[in-house]
């Protein structure tokens, strides 16, 4: 019998060079993934990357996955960067299963596409020995929150068969923004506390209508394709499920990568 994953997870993967450098707060954190945060060894991974968006779910299923470098103007060294994890063709498969299942009437297959960086970054400090099998779902920006949150509803079985649910992206993320000024700007923190009290107070319907609800939504996420991944970990682990902050720093006086644990209620 499978382990059962009792957890979802929601990473905020920051820069891509997160994969090289070390004063960045988040490597620390992703590096001691299985020693300190979650020493389970799932039977698969599924992630769900800010960094795949489509017009309609789509899953990879692939035997082997390719590192895909879906970034620019970055060192040479992080182009040579290779995450060679095997695929998970038949959790995959189960994905769309389960979400044909739940009345999302057309999930396409990806059957040459590999890891984006939103998936192989932290997945290279958290089991950097790419042993584990895992594919990937994608976002559709031009949904909401509601509709990623029923998205992970829909694949909350896939815990009970041994698969790690894992959304990443960042909880504030408007690249413009960057390096703007000395400190944390008051817009970004504004917007963080809010998800961040409205998660750890189990308000799941106000993260789900962010937009309308939290301060500074437009500025935080000008596009909100790097918060939906939260709201899939979210519907993954359930209503009633107890959402836990696990890491939190800042990068650039705007980027956040507040990460959260989601622990079932059952």
């Amino acid at each position: 019998m499978a382990l059962t994953m009792k957890d979802t997870f929601y990473i905020s993967h920051g820069s891509p060079t997160l994969a090289i450098d070390n004063s960045i707060p988040a490597r620390h954190f992703l590096q001691s993934w299985k020693d300190e945060v979650f020493p389970q060894k799932p039977k698969a991974i599924l992630v769900i990357s800010a960094h795949w968006d489509t017009s309609f779910p789509a899953v990879n299923i692939v035997h082997r996955n390719d590192t895909i470098h879906d970034f620019y103007g970055f060192p040479d060294s992080m182009y040579k960067l290779k995450y060679p994890a095997p695929g998970a063709p038949e959790v995959a498969l189960r994905v769309k299963e389960l979400l044909m299942a739940s009345g999302f009437k057309r999930v396409d297959e990806a059957r040459e596409r590999g890891l984006d960086h939103g998936a192989w970054v932290p997945l290279m400090l958290m089991y950097p020995e790419a042993d584990i099998p895992v594919c990937q779902l994608s976002v559709q920006s031009k949904r909401d929150g509601n509709y990623h949150y029923n998205l992970g509803k829909a694949l909350a079985p896939l815990k009970d068969e041994g698969v790690l649910i894992m959304g990443s992206g960042s909880a504030t993320h408007n690249l413009r923004a960057l390096g703007m000024a000395d400190g944390i700007v008051p817009w970004a923190l504004e917007f963080d506390t809010w998800l961040k009290d409205a998660l750890l107070q189990g308000r799941y319907e106000d993260v789900n209508c962010y937009r309308e609800k939290a301060p500074h939504a437009k500025m935080a996420h000008p596009w909100p394709d790097h918060l939906y991944p939260l709201h899939v970990a979210m519907g993954a682990a359930g209503e009633n499920a107890k959402a836990k902050l696990i890491h939190h720093s800042w990068q650039l006086g705007a980027l956040s990568y507040a990460s959260y644990q989601f622990k079932s209620a059952s």
